[in-house]
């Protein structure tokens, strides 16, 4: 009764929250943080508290550009739908559901899941594992409203669709969005098939957003994704800004585009498309056929950490690097303790980079999944390194996933050619060696970080 009682007292403080998004930013913004205040009785997030209201009583704070610009360019019924499922679904009652079932079942509830509605992609990229896969396979829209109701039941409000190229499935992740207007929906997408209908229809669910996938400018991004994909992201662009819809970039960077990605060049491009974020995700050799040239030096990699947080704190852009943020989250977040993914095939699998899985969504159940071996092993050994510039049990801490996918006798869920972990793992070694001391040094000159979580939470 006194949880039905907090979660009546949230929503009500919610819908006046809500009200405050139609008013303008100087006055709704220092009335959200009053809100949040109120809400926020545990006091479990205060140090983000504490750094939107300094960026909300400094005009001149790049993230206080940032969050003007929620009023500014996105739709009025767009802002106030993702602010209460994100803020309040997501974020504040989904969290507090999700710890409390992590300490009923005794296993990692995810904040967000990643699933793969079909293989099928449009493009041919370089490097990517779908270019070699020709069958197409898909996951049901039954099935994926399966995944999701089973999710919101756990607190899970946050789905993040992958591929393939998701939006060959637009209709169904439409449908979605309608049957589950209470989470938000976000896609990684390569933005060849976002057209003016297309966003109509996310102008009326209101709950989805685009991260497209871009390599750099039109030379950089064409070697990679194809002649022409550079001038139909610039479209996609275009298109979204007219209706006011919010979008992010996601952005690969390799041992050939690393230096433009990080450059302040590309930053400012970025701010300048009005994109509010940018998920950045280290090139990794997954398959039988994967070019193992394209991984980044350690030089790359530690170039990258710089940038990103040389820019956090000057470009109203939230930028987000998978690896080089380890210490924002307390290690690696895999297997359930914040995300997982589940392929096209419905297999189970720890993580978008880790392509093995003991557990298939259509015989199991998302809880069965979260307590099996492969996942408990993962939750038993998490954080894999008390330097948390060093996350990842593949790239990181070489051969730390083989050992664990060994032990629990997990099998390959590669599509296209299945791939033995130890050879996976042998061709991540070198750098996994070569980025251990570079991120020793790192982790000794700045050990601690207002961002990071408890290690281990």
């Amino acid at each position: 009764m006194a949880e039905k009682i907090k979660r009546y007292v949230t929503r009500t403080s919610a819908r006046k929250a809500v009200k405050y998004m139609k008013k303008d930013p100087e006055k709704s913004l220092p009335k959200l943080m009053e809100w949040a205040d109120r809400i926020d009785r545990t006091g479990a997030f205060e140090n983000h508290r504490n750094a939107f209201r300094g960026a909300i009583e400094d005009p001149e704070n790049n993230w206080h550009i940032l969050l003007k610009k929620v009023w500014t360019d996105v739709d009025e019924g767009v802002r106030t739908r993702l602010f209460e499922n994100f803020i309040i679904n997501a974020c504040f009652e989904g969290l507090t559901r999700q710890r409390e079932n992590e300490k009923k079942y005794g296993c990692n509830i995810p904040w967000a899941i990643l699933i793969s509605p079909t293989t099928a992609c449009n493009l041919h990229c370089t490097g990517c594992w779908a270019a070699n896969y020709q069958k197409q396979k898909n996951l049901s829209f039954e099935t994926m409203d399966y995944i999701v109701r089973q999710a919101k039941d756990l607190g899970t409000y946050m789905f993040i669709f992958t591929g393939g190229e998701p939006l060959v499935r637009k209709d169904d992740i439409i449908k979605l969005c309608e049957a589950h207007p209470d989470c938000v929906f976000l896609a990684f997408t390569n933005g060849t098939l976002i057209d003016n209908d297309f966003a109509y229809e996310m102008l009326r669910v209101k709950n989805f957003i685009p991260a497209i996938s871009i390599e750099g400018f039109e030379e950089e991004n064409d070697f990679r994704r194809g002649k022409g994909t550079y001038k139909q992201i610039l479209d996609a662009f275009e298109i979204l800004r007219q209706k006011k819809l919010p979008f992010g970039v996601s952005c690969c960077y390799t041992s050939k585009n690393a230096e433009l990605i990080g450059s302040e060049e590309f930053f400012d491009f970025l701010v300048a498309q009005k994109a509010f974020f940018s998920w950045l995700f280290l090139y990794m050799p997954i398959g039988n056929h994967a070019d193992a040239s394209l991984m980044v030096s350690a030089e790359q990699r530690e170039y990258m950490y710089h940038q990103i947080r040389k820019f956090r704190k000057t470009k109203p852009l939230f930028t987000m690097d998978f690896w080089n943020d380890g210490d924002a989250v307390g290690g690696c977040i895999a297997a359930g303790r914040r995300y997982l993914h589940i392929n096209a095939l419905g297999q189970v699998e720890p993580c978008a980079f880790v392509h093995y899985s003991d557990s298939d969504i259509h015989h199991k159940t998302l809880l069965q999944a979260y307590r099996s071996p492969l996942f408990m092993e993962y939750r038993k050994n998490q954080p894999f390194n008390e330097n948390l510039l060093r996350p990842c049990p593949i790239l990181d801490n070489a051969g730390k996933l083989a050992e664990m996918v060994d032990w629990c006798n997990a099998k390959s869920t590669d599509m296209a050619s299945p791939e033995d972990v130890h050879t996976y793992c042998d061709k991540c070694r070198s750098a996994a060696e070569k980025w251990a001391p570079v991120a020793d040094r790192l982790w000794k000159q700045n050990p601690k970080n207002p961002m990071r979580e408890e290690v281990g939470q």
